[in-house]
């Protein structure tokens, strides 16, 4: 059995362009050789930028949540899903079972019959890469690396780095791992021009030093096809290295046959340098992508059963250019993923919450800290896909655990009440995919007044922002009433020396955010009576709701009874 996708040549090599490979010639060698897998990357390329950019794209409406699940016609995390290495690493790391764990053991069963297709075929930042190959890597020689050598192990260090790291609670593969990388740094260099072409570029605030810093990392793994074409993809992508491990089970494989002339055209069509200098496979960097069998023009490569037996040609006993497996870099990555323990372990997570000290204030429906450090990928999905811009990706605030990590920013917006995406485009549960009547529940935080600046508080003028904002939400958390009144022991009044002012009522307030948006919008954006909002939104040290399981519904209950 044969699973030959490549559009053959027809005759010998004097007779071996038709006039279907002519008309694709046009678009480029690759899509004469291989139609098949140029259509499927295009498909998939398509597919993922309309997940990123009309799905998780919200606009404004009444009903966010129905908004959402209107466009959502397959999930919008498809493609994180499918991501090996997002899996396996956040499963390890939070010591729990995460769902796209299923995904990920549907595409490695794929990709025992057609190898590391999922480089070859699926992977949006690969199709990014070719483009970028094709636009701006082919025309730069100078750099070009022109032998294998130590470096063509790479993905397999970075892979260990990152599962040591991972064994120990510290999720590094949010980093590393191709589909996040590509993710972040598109929402971080696309989504501002979105929302400035849409919905207007007032609404477009600076980019973020993490902004850039995602921005320059997919920016940096784009330059490396200086050194060779999609030099990321064949010796540094940890994802990668995860295909080509699950490859030595394949049940299909290249295959040469002895009537190979030695004409070499196999090796300068190969994007992922998987053919040896006598011309036979390197099975694990092979990607099935078959632009070989469509460049050769005696017919020579087909893509058999493994083990199948026919006339090949033989293998050379000492290949040129081939470089066995290090040990020392295998030490090397495990010394590095130790090395990520020291900025990023699960201990630094749980002192920040520690003694009463504040932590960033998460998106609702978020797990407890250490283990959401422990699951989220900073991918920058919930980022991207909130409608009104409360959240944004972390700088370094917090630390390299904190980096990219999704944080609400009340000064920008507050959180929508009809609004429950962030949790349903969550590819690992960090963010907890919550129905809408249980996301209302969730207490992000809570308000606190500071009385030195607020307006009513400091005696300056009437002020009802905060009030109106929550009252408008439905949370009815903060009420105007009267503050400053002397009482004796008995606590009756002896001087009224008092007056109204905003009081949050810390059992209704779900740290939503809107007051304090309010408060910055018009006192210090648009009077300038402030220059900080009086009101802020604040967590840790009991202020908020971070639980794996279980109803936010029934912990309102049981407060109710205990107050009761």
């Amino acid at each position: 059995m044969r699973l030959n996708f490549f559009l053959s040549h027809r005759g010998g090599p004097q007779a071996s362009r038709g006039p279907l490979r002519r008309i694709l010639g046009l678009l480029g060698p690759s899509w004469a050789a291989a139609p098949l897998r140029r259509l499927v990357q295009a498909a998939a390329l398509a597919l993922f930028a309309v997940l990123l950019f009309h799905v998780c794209w919200s606009p404004p409406a009444t009903d966010q949540a129905a908004g959402f699940a209107a466009r959502e016609f397959i999930e919008a995390e498809t493609f994180l899903s499918l991501d090996p290495l997002v899996a396996i690493s956040t499963a390890v790391a939070a010591r729990t079972w995460v769902r796209t764990l299923t995904w990920a053991g549907g595409i490695l069963l794929i990709c025992l019959f057609i190898p590391r297709g999922f480089c070859g075929y699926v992977c949006p930042l690969g199709t990014v890469i070719d483009l970028w190959d094709w636009a701006v890597g082919r025309r730069v020689k100078r750099f070009t690396l022109r032998r294998r050598s130590w470096w063509v192990y790479l993905r397999y260090y970075i892979l260990v780095a990152v599962l040591v790291a991972s064994a120990f609670g510290v999720l590094l593969s949010g980093f590393v791992a191709a589909i996040p990388v590509l993710t972040r740094g598109l929402q971080s260099a696309l989504g501002p021009v979105q929302v400035g072409v849409l919905s207007g570029w007032h609404m477009v605030g600076p980019l973020s030093a993490a902004q850039i810093a995602a921005i320059a990392l997919l920016g940096m793994i784009l330059s490396l096809s200086f050194l060779g074409p999609r030099f990321w993809c064949c010796y540094l992508c940890p994802t990668g290295a995860v295909f080509s491990i699950g490859s030595l089970l394949r049940v299909f494989e290249r295959r040469v046959s002895s009537s190979c002339i030695g004409c070499g055209k196999c090796v300068k069509a190969c994007p992922f340098d998987a053919i040896k200098a006598d011309f036979t496979t390197r099975p694990s960097d092979c990607t099935f992508c078959q632009t070989c069998g469509g460049a050769c023009p005696v017919r020579a490569i087909q893509f058999v059963r493994r083990g199948r037996r026919g006339d090949l040609k033989p293998p050379d006993e000492q290949p040129a250019g081939e470089v066995p497996l290090s040990r020392r870099g295998f030490l090397a990555g495990a010394a590095g993923g130790a090395a990520g323990l020291l900025g990023m372990g699960p201990a630094f997570g749980q002192r920040l919450g520690a003694g009463g000290a504040a932590l960033p204030v998460r998106p609702p429906g978020s797990v407890p800290e250490a283990e959401f450090l422990g699951m989220c990928v900073r991918c920058g999905s919930c980022v991207k896909a909130c409608p009104t811009g409360t959240l944004r990706i972390a700088g370094v605030g917090q630390g390299l655990a904190g980096l990219w990590t999704p944080r609400a920013d009340g000064d920008r917006a507050g959180c929508d009440p009809g609004c429950n995406i962030c949790g349903q485009v969550c590819p690992t549960g960090a963010i907890r995919a919550l129905p809408l009547e249980e996301k209302r529940l969730v207490r992000m935080g809570r308000a606190a007044v500071n009385e030195k600046t607020c307006l009513p508080h400091a005696g300056r003028q009437s002020c009802r922002l905060c009030v109106e904002a929550c009252s408008r939400a439905g949370h009815n958390a903060i009420e105007f009433l009267h503050v400053g009144i002397e009482v004796d022991e008995m606590g009756i009044p002896i001087e009224d020396t008092g007056h109204l002012a905003p009081v949050v009522l810390a059992e209704k307030c779900v740290g939503c955010g809107l007051c304090q948006a309010r408060c910055h919008q018009i006192s210090v954006a648009e009077r300038r009576l402030l220059k900080d909002a009086a009101i802020r939104v604040e967590a840790g040290a009991g202020k908020e709701d971070r639980i794996m399981r279980g109803s936010y519904r029934d912990l309102r209950q049981a407060e109710a009874r205990r107050r009761s």
